[in-house]
């Protein structure tokens, strides 16, 4: 009788804890995934064409969702399958579930972490020499992977800026040496710049650029 009350009170508590947890799933899509580079890439893309709204931001998002999932299949069917499946048929508790699904996001976070990255939180953390990346606390992991991504967006995003770069001050030279200098070159350029990026299959190469940078798909 006891252990039957006692497991009665301790289901609402279960499930609040649960549900405080949900709450930081947006939070781990956007800092502990390929979500992160994504969506900064794909903003620089548009940004350097010169466009502030087109594509909107929640077509950005949704592109940055689902091409986290591509990238990410590999290790999303992993957590399903050694976390999620035997939680919902319970096999295992909430604690055992996220102890299981957080082992094959680690891996993935390290495998795209770079070394000065983890070098650095790791000197910043205090963790003791002798730890292993195996052992090394998540809160420094997610970290460097975080400062890593932004390294490797960034990097991304000026290799974009460099060809739109061109054809503005190609365009500006141009109608300088016309005696317009009334005009300004970014209207001149922006049809240009869209003309090209669309002949050259644009978003395709950007895509398949980022997929390349995680590996390709997992």
């Amino acid at each position: 009788m006891d252990s039957a009350l006692s497991e009665l009170s301790a289901t609402p508590l279960r499930v609040l804890v649960f549900l405080t947890a949900l709450t930081f799933v947006p939070g781990i899509i956007m800092s502990m995934t390929a979500f992160l580079r994504i969506v900064i890439v794909l903003s620089f893309t548009r940004t350097a064409m010169g466009l502030q709204q087109m594509p909107p931001n929640q077509v950005i998002v949704g592109l940055s969702v689902l091409l986290t999932y591509f990238v990410m299949a590999g290790t999303v069917d992993e957590i399903y399958t050694q976390a999620a499946a035997p939680y919902m048929a319970g096999e295992i508790d909430e604690i055992a579930m996220m102890e299981r699904g957080a082992a094959p996001l680690r891996r993935f976070m390290l495998d795209q972490t770079g070394e000065d990255e983890m070098a650095l939180m790791v000197n910043l953390s205090g963790v003791p020499e002798q730890t292993t990346l195996d052992t090394l606390p998540m809160r420094v992991v997610v970290s460097a992977f975080i400062v890593s991504e932004l390294r490797i967006a960034f990097t991304i995003g000026f290799l974009l800026f460099i060809p739109f770069l061109v054809i503005d001050l190609s365009i500006a030279a141009l109608l300088n040496a016309l005696g317009m200098i009334m005009l300004p070159p970014t209207v001149v350029a922006l049809p240009f710049k869209i003309m090209i990026f669309v002949l050259s299959n644009g978003w395709a190469l950007v895509v398949a650029s980022l997929v390349q940078s995680f590996g390709g798909a997992r």
